[in-house]
């Protein structure tokens, strides 16, 4: 068993065939999910997170949930339904545990992917949308077959594709991977302290969990989005937020240029003073951010 901070409220849930951990901190009646991206976990968010908890008027607005994704952590990890709709299944029924038909999404890297693909798709569960350094799908699929810049940064895509030998990279000298990937590419190494790699750390090492991690990029590919943003024209109807760090190694900012064409009620903020890890390197601006744009009537 991972040894969590006690000091957020720690459940789970089970849905679509697995049991799920999140973390809440709040119990407003304003629903607030946050997705984590690779190689995390829920302790990305741990900067939001903590605010609500520690604002009691915060708190009284907002429920927010941080979980562990499918593979992740406490989250069970099968050796199964990595695919995106699968992904994009449990989040709704994540938020419909709570007794809710509606929320606040906001995602990153990975989850950015999975809250885009849940905005496009299931629409009505999405009051407003919040996405951290991953483009709009449809941007990211065309970069990809034809910006040479950003197929180079894309690499570790292709890579991930082969059997095993990513899961003896991420598990070299002791797991790290995982500082290298975090402090190595930050903007602000020293905002990842040692417990802070020790979680992401811990996480990863969980049996099962590189390969469950992997698993993402394995199903992209090899199963693709298997029709599920078919007759959607890859619109987005909701309020959408995009807050892109400058400084990241893996995805250009280039990737938001149009993005206004399939999100059309749609707010970017660019932070020049962060990478991929934009929420853990700069986490009062985002955070500001965020409530900034709650706080906007629709």
């Amino acid at each position: 068993m991972i040894q969590h901070p006690q000091d957020f409220d720690h459940h789970y849930v089970d849905l679509n065939r697995i049991r799920m951990h999140y973390v809440q901190a709040g119990h407003g009646h304003e629903l607030l999910v946050l997705l984590h991206g690779f190689p995390e976990c829920w302790w990305s968010w741990r900067h939001l997170l903590a605010l609500v908890r520690d604002t009691p008027a915060l708190a009284a607005r907002y429920s927010v949930i941080a979980p562990d994704l499918r593979g992740y952590n406490e989250t069970d990890r099968p050796g199964w339904g990595y695919e995106l709709d699968v992904l994009v299944q449990d989040v709704v029924e994540l938020i419909r545990s709570t007794g809710r038909r509606r929320a606040i999404v906001a995602g990153h890297d990975w989850g950015g992917n999975i809250a885009w693909s849940l905005a496009i798709t299931r629409p009505t569960w999405v009051e407003r949308l919040i996405v951290l350094n991953c483009p709009h799908p449809a941007l990211f699929a065309a970069a990809i077959g034809t910006n040479w810049r950003q197929m180079r940064r894309s690499w570790y895509i292709a890579f991930f594709q082969l059997p095993a030998l990513p899961e003896l990279l991420i598990r070299a000298n002791g797991y790290a991977f995982i500082e290298r990937a975090f402090r190595g590419l930050a903007a602000n190494p020293a905002r990842f302290t040692d417990a802070d790699i020790g979680m992401f750390t811990s996480a990863i090492a969980a049996p099962g969990a590189a390969t469950a991690a992997v698993n993402y990029y394995r199903a992209l590919i090899q199963q693709g989005p298997r029709g599920m943003f078919k007759g959607t024209g890859m619109r987005v109807s909701a309020p959408t937020l995009l807050i892109w760090g400058e400084r990241d190694s893996a995805l250009g900012k280039e990737l938001t240029y149009g993005t206004e064409r399939f999100a059309p009620d749609l707010r970017i903020e660019y932070i020049g003073d962060a990478s991929h890890w934009v929420q853990q390197d700069q986490p009062e601006r985002v955070n500001r951010s965020i409530l900034a744009f709650l706080a906007q009537p629709r």
